[in-house]
């Protein structure tokens, strides 16, 4: 009998111990060790970006560089053409994962990086098809610059299936909580990105030969991936494909391939519609102030993609655990943003008049500020959009974004015909602040109930949409700064006491009185010494 008991009882332990043999992959300290290697790879890209724009647009001029954000826009978006297999995968892997199933990642893998090869090659040959009319008839692009422009857009086309891969690749990483070594990746491609221009514009200033040394950086950055994972994914040195696994694949890439659509478009249809019914001089006066705002998504960029698998393992293994990695991750979104937009809405004639000249502040300066209230929100839906997807309810999440996207383009075809690009800014504004509402409700649902805070939300959100709107009808900058610093003594005062609990407090506070004793001992060695 005792045997037997005993048995029974090791039998439990290792039960147990099987069950959570991932649960490491939730753990706040890998989650917070990998949001700062996210941080990293989206922070050190933007410093560059935000250094070599200016010279970039000096070189090639405002209509040029208008030229290469709508390119820079259609790779992005024809991207799409994966039917959600990427971020499928991710999920996936994860699930598996949470499920101590590891001996079957691999064919998983393989079956899904080869449906997104044969996607990708479908949409570059669609890209090469439709090219000659997007650039002589659906955009007005000069006669002048027609000819390269169509030439950039053949090498965008070719670019597709690499993205594409990239793309898989990099979301096998991201289940494994990789962060590290994609970002050890991610950092000198991005800065490629933005400096490879410049690299170029001594022998050339063709939007063909500035795409072309993009598409190469893009070609390394596909090959690092894949070696990366055949390093670290086991099982995945074995070639094997299961095309009985492709059904469920696409079937879970299928509300997301609704999101791919809807979120690029949502997000970039402004630039075409701008195009279309105002000048390409427009689009970079838009362009220009947006992509300065849209550095701030590095934060919630770098917490959603640590939080997006650990929702789906969490979901196998602690549904409550889910909950509150996502009102965590709203909270410190909320925390690092804020501060960071109201800063940009209070100065930014003087931002642009600073960073870009007399002209873009005369003309992008509301259209910055509109668009600095609209970042924040659309920042804080990253998460809620994230726990959607990773909780396995990406139907409801693409559902979402396909009403939003009939509703927004009405809204913004109507305010920019009589508003110009600052109508464009509020219609986006408008857009982000619905939709964060929208997918709070809908996570206030679908989670476990009392993990979210929406009282308290709603009320920091109408506190800061008060902020924004005060500000912005303030005219002296003496009078713009010592509001807005009082607005932040006042938010940082309520952040604290309000938003953190009582052990977040501690902890912050131990770290940074950790970093003090560490300055001060590192100073006191070198003084020694």
């Amino acid at each position: 009998m005792q045997v037997k008991s005993f048995s029974v009882a090791r039998g439990a332990v290792l039960l147990m111990s099987t069950k959570n043999a991932n649960s490491h992959l939730t753990s706040g300290h890998l989650l917070a060790r990998n949001t700062v290697w996210n941080l990293a790879g989206q922070i050190l890209p933007m410093v560059v970006g935000l250094i070599t724009i200016p010279p970039i647009i000096r070189a090639i001029g405002v209509e040029r560089f208008g030229v290469l954000s709508l390119a820079w826009v259609v790779v992005g978006y024809f991207s799409l053409f994966d039917l959600g297999i990427g971020r499928a995968l991710t999920k996936l892997v994860a699930d598996k994962l949470g499920a101590n199933e590891e001996h079957s990642i691999g064919p998983l893998v393989w079956t899904s990086l080869l449906l997104m090869l044969v996607l990708g090659i479908f949409g570059a040959a669609v890209t090469l098809l439709i090219s000659p009319l997007l650039v002589h008839r659906l955009l007005k692009i000069s006669q002048a610059l027609q000819k390269e422009t169509l030439q950039g857009f053949y090498l965008l086309a070719v670019s597709i299936p690499i993205v594409t891969l990239t793309a898989g690749l990099r979301g096998i990483l991201e289940a494994l909580q990789r962060f590290r070594v994609v970002n050890l990746i991610r950092i000198p491609m991005s800065v490629w990105s933005f400096a490879a221009p410049l690299v170029v514009l001594p022998f050339s200033r063709s939007v063909a030969a500035v795409i072309g040394i993009l598409t190469i950086g893009r070609l390394i950055a596909c090959v690092a991936h894949l070696f990366a994972c055949l390093r670290v994914v086991p099982g995945l040195s074995r070639f094997a494909v299961d095309f009985g696994l492709a059904v469920p694949v696409l079937k879970v890439g299928g509300w997301m391939t609704v999101s791919n659509i809807c979120g690029p478009a949502i997000i970039y249809g402004d630039r075409f519609l701008i195009s279309n019914l105002l000048s390409l001089s427009a689009v970079s006066y838009y362009t220009a102030p947006f992509d300065m705002i849209s550095r701030v998504t590095a934060v919630p960029a770098a917490v959603g993609g640590v939080l997006f698998p650990a929702f789906a393992v969490s979901m196998a293994q602690e549904p409550k655990r889910a909950g509150l990695l996502l009102e965590r991750g709203i909270k410190y979104i909320f925390m690092i943003v804020f501060p960071v937009t109201l800063i940009v809405a209070t100065f930014a004639p003087e931002i642009l008049q600073v960073w870009l000249g007399s002209g873009f502040a005369q003309h992008s300066a509301s259209v910055l500020r509109w668009l600095s209230i609209g970042m924040l929100m659309s920042c804080l839906t990253a998460i809620p959009f994230s726990s959607l997807q990773g909780i396995g309810r990406s139907d409801i999440a693409g559902k979402v974004l396909l009403i939003d996207l009939l509703v927004y383009f009405v809204v913004l075809f109507v305010l920019t015909k009589y508003f110009g690009i600052g109508g464009a800014a509020m219609a986006w504004a408008g857009r982000t602040t619905l939709e964060l509402l929208i997918f709070l409700a809908l996570n206030h649902r679908f989670l476990p109930k009392g993990v979210l805070p929406l009282k308290l939300t709603t009320i920091g959100l109408i506190g800061a949409l008060g902020v924004f709107y005060s500000v912005t009808q303030m005219h002296g900058i003496a009078i713009r700064t010592a509001f807005a610093a009082l607005a932040l003594v006042a938010f940082s005062l309520g952040s604290w006491f309000l938003f953190l609990e009582m052990k977040e407090r501690v902890f912050f506070t131990q770290v940074g009185l950790h970093q003090v004793l560490s300055s001060l001992r590192q100073r006191a060695s070198t003084t020694v010494q």
